[in-house]
């Protein structure tokens, strides 16, 4: 313990020496999006940096959860758009939960996101105080939520240079031109995993042309809105203009749970952020999970967002399930939306708000059942605890796709569940020692990277702004044509040299034919 220590007070010494910068971090979107960047400006602030975040109130509450931030941390700066707007989106993103836990996820309701993220986008670069202000401030880098494309179009107005922080896997954004082989490396959506067969590849290159045309439709939800808000206009390139402007990607994933693929030098991995130690559990907590004695006890939690299950036939399933194991069940649940005609069970604890990293940390923590959230995902491979997903939207069902290729765990379809099919699964994942080894093995993974996450990520942002600008990062093909980046104009000019001669040829004895055939007649 002591040498790990003074390994790491000798390594931080050895770092290059930065100036403190003013850092701006842009949060618009509430949840585990909130968590990441949180953590992200206060590790910058403690590194010796001046961090302000710019935060957006009035997302989908959180129930049980603070947006207070933490005390002598970084500065924030908070921006809404009125209570009758939040109540509005709230309801609507209620609404949407009930779709989710009835297996209703499609690209429509992604749009339908979208659209408020553009209307939201539309009123914030509207606020002329607060864009006032945060040019005033002149930061030397933002680091931004690169989920929502207004984060880009509010840095370009800004003119600061930025960081993009991807909070999801490697094959999110599809536009950073990375190395990509549709034969081994799955794409966004595609719900595969590195090993396809023939049906699989050719799913998986369908979804790589489709892939362009849903990245349009994206932006031309916010297209009008760059048109209005920047002096130059909507950027020729799109998005893929604004995502190539970024000094660096960084992604909230880690190859203990990310299939391998081929990255490029403006890339990094620094998935990990929430995961640390556990620490005890309150008296009352530690006191009811002993009650279970060596049975255990299983953690579910359906996403920071999701505090309750609306879906009635679904929760009755749920509850069932429940019952029929042996293991105590604590479930973060809204305990003022619990269904007053449904009893629960002894073995089941509801709470407003638990604390999941402490309590996937416990020792006698034997399961974690999850909606497939990416920091979820990567806590549970931290803790080496196995998995149940229950994916319900977005990236999700890639992310169990992950897991169960990885072996950490099993995964059933919402539409599908029934108190049978959940009980038995919940007892393969627990009796079947090769999923907890295959967790430990992971753990190992993660663990054993020679750079903490988050030391990882402030390393590079010092870097970049060491560098002033991650340009030596960038391969020229972001700057070519698509069709020279894929060799096009090349392809054409062999199938001319090879083809033309041969056309000549045909064309030739074709009109010799003709001839031929004209003289005989005559």
């Amino acid at each position: 313990m002591k040498m790990g220590v003074v390994f790491w007070m000798f390594f931080l010494l050895a770092l290059p020496v930065v100036q403190s910068a003013k850092i701006l971090t842009v949060c618009l979107i509430g949840g585990s999006h909130y968590m990441l960047l949180d953590e992200i400006s206060h590790n910058l602030h403690q590194h010796g940096h001046e961090v302000r975040m710019l935060l957006q109130l009035g997302n989908p509450i959180i129930t049980g959860f603070s947006y207070a931030g933490r005390a002598d941390s970084y500065l924030t700066s908070s921006w809404s758009l009125g209570e009758e707007y939040i109540r509005e989106y709230n309801g609507w993103f209620l609404e949407q939960q009930t779709q989710f836990l009835l297996g209703r996820d499609n690209f429509n309701n992604f749009m339908s996101f979208m659209g408020h993220l553009s209307y939201q986008c539309d009123k914030l670069l509207g606020d002329k105080e607060m864009i006032t202000f945060l040019q005033r401030e002149r930061y030397d880098v933002a680091i931004l939520d690169a989920f929502n494309p207004c984060s880009f179009i509010l840095a370009h107005k800004l003119g600061v240079q930025y960081i993009a922080f991807y909070p999801g896997t490697l094959n999110g954004p599809l536009s950073i031109a990375l190395p990509i082989s549709v034969s081994f490396v799955p794409v966004s959506c595609s719900q595969l995993s590195d090993h396809m067969d023939l049906w699989g590849r050719a799913k998986n290159l369908f979804y790589s042309l489709l892939a362009p045309i849903s990245q349009e439709l994206l932006w031309s939800m916010f297209r009008d809105v760059a048109e209005r808000h920047l002096e130059s206009g909507s950027p020729p390139g799109g998005l893929d203009e604004l995502h190539q402007r970024a000094e660096l990607w960084a992604f909230n994933s880690d190859f203990s749970l990310e299939f391998p693929q081929p990255l490029m030098p403006f890339t990094v991995l620094v998935g990990g952020l929430l995961n640390k130690p556990a620490k005890p559990l309150d008296q009352d907590l530690e006191s009811w999970i002993s009650s279970f004695g060596e049975a255990g006890f299983i953690v579910v939690t359906l996403g920071s967002m999701v505090s309750s299950v609306s879906v009635d036939p679904l929760l009755v399933e749920l509850v069932a399930g429940f019952s029929m194991i042996t293991q105590g069940v604590i479930w973060r649940y809204d305990p003022k939306r619990w269904p007053p005609h449904l009893d629960k069970p002894a073995n089941l604890r509801l709470l407003d708000w638990l604390p999941l990293n402490d309590m996937l940390g416990h020792r006698k923590a034997c399961l974690f059942i999850t909606h497939g959230g990416q920091n979820s995902l990567l806590q549970a491979v931290y803790h080496a605890v196995p998995v149940l997903g229950i994916p319900l939207f977005g990236d999700q069902f890639d992310n169990v796709v992950r897991a169960e290729a990885k072996g950490l765990g099993l995964t059933i379809n919402p539409k599908q569940i029934s108190r049978g099919l959940l009980s038995s699964t919940i007892q393969t994942l627990i009796q079947d020692g090769r999923f907890k080894s295959s967790a430990l093995s992971l753990s190992r993974i993660h663990k054993s990277h020679p750079v903490p996450p988050t030391l990882r990520l402030i390393q590079w942002v010092e870097h970049i702004l060491h560098s002033e600008g991650g340009a030596h990062l960038k391969p020229a093909s972001l700057t070519q044509p698509w069709y020279q980046r894929y060799l096009l104009d090349l392809v054409l000019l062999f199938s001319l040299v090879l083809l033309g001669p041969l056309a000549l040829c045909w064309t030739n004895c074709r009109n010799k034919n003709s001839r031929d055939k004209h003289q005989k007649i005559q």
